[in-house]
């Protein structure tokens, strides 16, 4: 009895021996998860501060000279007709001022020059007369010293067309734009001008010597449209042609016919005729001969 329990003792002992060594060889099928600390993308390292992405805003073209004299920012519902009507500039003049490649297309914020840029550092000189008879055989009519204008080199980027200079409209001898009834006057607020009856057809004459600095019919309510730049102070409008006569960027003399009368974009045959000094509209019958 003695020999058989120690013999059973000394089996069990080696079955114990032999699952023990069976379990350390076996490998573990289920891992406790393990997380990840380091730098992996979306998960905060401690005591990190993640700033977020900086978004860059898109500016207007020109917005670093907003609020500068000389400049102007576009409205809702600008266009850069209205825009040079309104500030006595031609629309290629702005455009080309303003870096614009599309005078069609503007956007709201935008910045545009409205004033020619002026020459830095350079001191513009009286252009010499030649072939002047003197006074002495020739007496002319004095101008008072508030009505004389220098005459001076025209900065960069203007028209190489002689203009009249800017404050001497008395000398401009404006004309009527045509013949007819006056049908309304002006008005700063209900009508910018004068209108002014006729019949389909009839000639539309410039008012004085000048530049084309507008033709064709994208300012709303004014029709078929004709802008002429007389000086750096003076523009006209002529509205509601029926036929347009000449082109942008030409010269064109006082009385010359530049259109004929019509009704477009209004209810009768009709010429508006509007002079703009410095952009404002002024009551065209102070600078129109009386008749």
């Amino acid at each position: 009895m003695f020999g058989f329990g120690t013999r059973l003792r000394s089996v069990l002992a080696m079955l114990t021996a032999a699952v023990m060594l069976a379990g350390c060889g076996s490998k573990m099928i289920n891992r406790p998860p393990v997380e990840d600390r380091g730098t992996a993308v979306g998960k905060a390292t401690p005591g990190v501060v993640v700033e977020p992405p900086t978004q860059v805003v898109k500016q207007p073209p020109g917005f670093e000279n907003a609020g500068k004299p000389g400049y102007y920012t576009v409205k809702p519902g600008d266009t850069l007709i209205r825009i040079g009507l309104d500030h006595g500039q031609g629309v290629k003049d702005i455009a080309r001022w303003s870096g614009v490649d599309n005078p069609n297309r503007i956007e709201v914020g935008q910045v545009l020059r409205v004033e020619p840029p002026l020459v830095s550092g350079v001191v513009t000189k009286p252009v010499a007369l030649t072939n002047v008879t003197p006074i002495a055989t020739a007496p002319l009519r004095a101008a008072s010293a508030d009505k004389q204008s220098a005459i001076v080199a025209p900065p960069v980027g203007a028209s190489s067309t002689p203009l009249v200079a800017a404050n001497a409209d008395e000398e401009m001898g404006w004309i009527w734009p045509t013949n007819g009834v006056v049908l309304a006057g002006f008005d700063e607020i209900k009508n910018k001008g004068l209108d002014i009856g006729g019949t389909a057809g009839d000639p539309v004459l410039a008012a004085a010597d000048g530049r084309v600095v507008y033709v064709g019919a994208g300012l709303r309510g004014y029709g078929n449209l004709i802008i002429l730049k007389h000086n750096n102070t003076y523009l006209t409008a002529y509205a509601h042609n029926q036929t347009l006569l000449i082109k942008e960027d030409q010269s064109v003399r006082k009385g010359q016919k530049i259109a004929e009368m019509g009704s477009s974009d209004t209810d009768r045959v009709k010429l508006h005729f509007e002079v703009r000094r410095q952009g404002k509209p002024v009551d065209p019958a102070k600078y129109l001969p009386v008749r």
